[in-house]
């Protein structure tokens, strides 16, 4: 993918952060073994990351800014990917190992987070504590922590920024056509970017301010599975050949950056007038901001992949200590079985008229901003 430019810059932050968490009483990682607090464990511990597949930026990145942050604290890291042309069962095997290897710690960006149940409760029984990192691990009781951005903010931006979108670019007044797609269904996240979106959409749709001519407003017909790029093309040229061939659309709810650039892509080939269409995304992946910057793509999310690691490895720390890992959120995150403590980030809302401001501490971002005049 393509957001590897960037991994230098970020994972030196990364490294940074961790080895600034390390006090003197850790031995420096040796390999000694010792731990810090008879509640803690060993300064060198092995720490699993088990990420999914390799199909976003962000999950690549966030891979490698493991490895090296975790390194610089004093730990082992054992970083491994669930293959896309795999089930959830890889990412069940992976996990297992990990416990059986002896992991102190393990960051699960959940594959399917619906189906960890087995391996989670393995890893309960060893002690093995777990942070769920970005998708959220439902119907278990054997979740710590829970780590990510504000989802549900991400979608509110998200809707905000398709009113906002609509009302620019659109040429008219309301009422205005607009279309809505949403995550994977084996993705906790999905529900929650829809539902935060939802909060702000739905009211303009029950007013008549938005029609969606689909009349596709639930999550289950808004779904796109697996997150492919394919499936929502070919759910968008549907709607198209179904719904306007005459009329013109506005506006289209995408959840991230890749179902962005394919929703476009079949607009353009349904023959109409992209720089008229508000697009909305997420993940500020290298192309949607190239998009952005050309007046394709109306809005991204960015979410800084460095921050978010950064945050885990501190919790990793604290735990590693024998303390409590520190939360800000007690409330929001629901998994079916309890409420996951957590600690959110802030999202922010990326358009073409603040771009150079969002991206100012990404060197690589705020280039193709530059170059995009």
């Amino acid at each position: 993918m393509k957001k590897i430019a960037l991994a230098a810059t970020a994972v030196a932050a990364a490294a940074a952060l961790a080895l600034s968490g390390c006090s003197s009483d850790r031995g420096g990682g040796s390999g000694g073994g010792e731990s810090t607090d008879s509640a803690g464990f060993a300064a060198d511990a092995t720490i699993g990351i088990a990420l999914p597949d390799k199909t976003s930026e962000n999950w690549v990145l966030a891979g490698g800014l493991f490895e090296d942050g975790l390194k610089a604290a004093g730990f082992n890291p054992d970083v491994q990917y669930a293959p896309a042309s795999n089930t959830v069962a890889e990412q069940q095997n992976q996990i297992s190992s990990m416990v059986t290897n002896g992991a102190k710690v393990i960051v699960i960006g959940a594959k399917d987070g619906k189906q960890l149940g087995t391996q989670l409760q393995q890893a309960a029984d060893a002690g093995v504590k777990i942070i769920a990192y970005d998708r959220l691990i439902e119907n278990t009781p054997n979740v710590d922590y829970y780590v990510a951005f504000d989802n549900f903010k991400v979608g509110q931006l998200q809707g905000q920024a398709l009113l906002d979108g609509l009302a620019a670019r659109s040429g008219h007044e309301a009422p205005w056509n607009i279309e809505l797609f949403s995550g994977s269904p084996d993705d906790a996240n999905s529900a929650v970017f829809f539902n935060g979106a939802m909060e702000v959409l739905q009211p303009k749709i029950d007013d008549g301010t938005l029609v969606v001519a689909s009349g596709q407003t639930d999550i289950q017909q808004t779904a796109t599975q697996g997150w492919k790029a394919e499936n929502a093309q070919s759910r968008m040229d549907s709607i198209l050949a179904a719904n306007y061939t005459s009329a013109n659309i506005d506006g289209v709810l995408s959840p991230n950056d890749t179902l962005a650039r394919a929703i476009i892509t079949s607009a353009k080939q349904a023959g109409k007038d992209i720089s008229k269409i508000t697009v909305t995304g997420q993940d500020s992946e290298v192309e949607s901001v190239k998009s952005i910057m050309a007046g394709e793509q109306y809005s991204t999310i960015n979410k800084d992949t460095s921050l978010l690691v950064e945050q885990t490895i501190k919790m990793i720390q604290q735990l590693q200590k024998g303390d409590e890992a520190e939360v800000n959120d007690t409330e929001q995150y629901d998994n079916g079985v309890k409420v996951v403590p957590a600690y959110l980030l802030a999202p922010v809302i990326v358009t073409k008229e603040n771009a150079a401001e969002a991206y100012a501490n990404n060197p690589n971002l705020l280039d193709i901003v530059k170059q995009a005049g």
